[in-house]
């Protein structure tokens, strides 16, 4: 109706465009993350944790590598002298974390309001809770994996939405494809890591739940992201709290929470709870090359599908999740026959 609202002056420096919420109003849209040079300075914590010897060597790079999305994943990097940093969103607030393996020992200095949950967490990070010596072997290919892999201990984060939003991400498409947009969107929408002003990484932390709420749907398209995989994060979002409740929850308790959201999956949340809670037997189903990759290792069977998968896998029952890996790790897969998943870039349409 004309004349009802007064017209809106003109855009004031610094204010970003708005979007409108579902039961209407303008809300701010968030701008882009602060300039690098705005991050505070953090005062360090340290800690030094030495693993019992039956966990075998520390290998910073095997047991934390799932973590990391993609080679210049913003919240992630690992040294060239096996050095890892982490930056990490806690209950406590934002956080970063630097790992060193010197002597079997391992070295952490965090900064950051979540310093200390994350020192406080540790040794669960590094494998301290997984149990390695519950896994018989019964295929050469397996033994022979793990005895080339020693230092395999399954992490656990005590973290859901650091896993969820990225996996959520890979859905349906290729890695290349959600490593892009995790990288876009946690350096545009994240904030700077608190850390050192000199010998640092450029890390990011993701985005708080709210943050991610109030991201434009453009700005979810420039990033690749179509509005199927982009609705699943909003609505996972919006019951942040409750999602993270879940990693206190045995895995299958904590997948059941997760799929409750509309957009997860069993596939989704099985990548969640193998990173969050370390669980050993929780084995990804709906997977386009994994069933191929178990079925031709164990059985030759280069066009196994999820059924015959966790068949092959039941010797392994309370353990699938560990076998699964030490298959990949073992680097037998079969040579590929089919063209690559193509890419759909969709911030070009």
């Amino acid at each position: 109706m004309a004349g009802r609202f007064a017209p809106r002056g003109p855009r004031q420096e610094g204010e970003h465009g708005t979007r409108t919420t579902v039961r209407g109003g303008r809300v701010p849209a968030p701008g882009p993350a602060p300039e690098r040079a705005a991050r505070p300075a953090a005062p360090v914590r340290r800690r030094s944790w030495l693993p019992p010897a039956e966990h075998g060597p520390l290998d910073l790079g095997l047991v934390l590598g799932p973590l990391r999305r993609g080679p210049v994943d913003p919240s992630f990097r690992a040294g060239r002298d096996g050095t890892v940093w982490r930056s990490c969103l806690t209950p406590e607030g934002p956080g970063t974390l630097r790992v060193a393996a010197a002597g079997g020992r391992a070295e952490a200095e965090a900064w950051g309001p979540g310093a200390d949950w994350l020192l406080d967490r540790l040794p669960g990070l590094l494998g301290a809770e997984d149990d390695p010596a519950a896994f018989v072997p019964r295929h050469r290919l397996l033994a022979h994996s793990r005895h080339r892999r020693p230092g395999l201990r399954l992490t656990r984060t005590g973290l859901v939405l650091e896993s969820l939003i990225p996996s959520v991400l890979e859905q349906k498409v290729t890695t290349d494809e959600a490593y892009r947009a995790w990288r876009l969107l946690v350096r545009r929408y994240g904030q700077p890591a608190p850390g050192p002003a000199e010998g640092m990484p450029d890390l990011y932390v993701m985005p708080e739940p709210r943050r991610w709420a109030l991201i434009p749907s453009w700005e979810w398209h420039r990033a690749g992201v179509d509005d199927k995989r982009a609705g699943s994060i909003l609505r996972a979002v919006r019951v942040a709290r409750r999602l993270e409740e879940a990693a206190g929850m045995a895995p299958e308790q904590a997948r059941a929470r997760l799929e409750l959201v509309p957009g997860i999956g069993p596939w989704t949340s099985a990548e969640v709870v193998q990173r969050s809670h370390g669980a050993p037997d929780e084995v990804t189903v709906g997977d386009l090359h994994l069933p191929g990759i178990i079925g031709y290792a164990l059985a030759g069977n280069r066009h196994a599908d999820d059924a015959e998968m966790l068949r092959l896998l039941e010797p392994y029952a309370g353990q699938r999740h560990r076998a699964a890996r030490l298959i990949l790790l073992s680097g037998h897969a079969p040579a590929r026959r089919t063209p690559k998943m193509r890419r759909t870039d969709i911030s070009k349409w």
